[in-house]
């Protein structure tokens, strides 16, 4: 069994851990509250950061690499494309564009405009993640217009990654995000394995309730 530490970025994981129908079970870590008395995610990520996974004797840490992990170690899996498939190449630019160019920027956004001091709000440090975000954004938009998803034609692991991004973007209006990007997400979103990983991740729908709202 599995076990998923957390959800925030860990919803990427629980969503592929459905996509590939593996056996799994999510363990809530409490950031708000703080993680100062969780020994035994503790022991498991002494950073004190999520998501983390728990597979047999392995652990491991950050979405993106338990992602690519989980899919290694027990697929193979569509979800990533062989090596010398033609779709390939953007596969892996997206897969890691959706946390290292649009998710972390996002991050650092949110961050500054929601939980920093009154007058550190608008720094320039949080500007600049802003033009980052937006500049890879546009390579998303661009990619689009070639294709439904990120590496083509179907659905891969990097559609996971990016539309994570995006959702976190739309519910913390840190962007409007275009047309396109909103008809991408409505398509990746629709599928249901999102919708189990959704139900899964109580916390996520929630806050998804709550931004709906808003």
């Amino acid at each position: 069994m599995i076990t998923v530490f957390g959800e925030g970025r860990g919803f990427r994981v629980v969503w592929l851990l459905e996509e590939m129908g593996l056996a799994y079970r999510l363990r809530p870590v409490d950031l708000l509250a703080g993680v100062e008395q969780d020994a035994e995610f503790l022991a498991i990520n002494p950073g004190g950061f999520i998501p983390a996974i728990q597979d047999g004797d392995v652990t491991m840490v950050e979405s993106i690499a338990i992602m690519e992990y989980l899919m290694a170690r027990h697929g193979p899996t569509p979800l990533a494309p062989d090596p010398h498939d033609p779709t390939f190449p953007a596969y892996q630019q997206f897969l890691h564009l959706g946390e290292a160019g649009l998710a972390a920027s996002a991050y650092f956004v949110f961050g500054a405009r929601y939980l920093a001091p009154q007058a550190e709000r608008q720094n320039w440090s949080a500007g600049q993640a802003l033009r980052v975000f937006q500049s890879r954004l546009r390579l998303v938009t661009r990619q689009l217009a070639r294709s439904p998803y990120l590496a083509g034609e179907r659905f891969t692991a990097a559609d996971i990654s990016v539309t994570y991004a995006l959702e976190f973007a739309q519910r913390t209006r840190i962007l409007a995000l275009g047309d396109a990007e909103q008809a991408y997400v409505a398509r990746t979103s629709g599928r249901p394995a999102y919708k189990r990983a959704m139900e899964t991740c109580q916390a996520t729908k929630a806050w998804a309730a709550e931004a709906a709202r808003q």
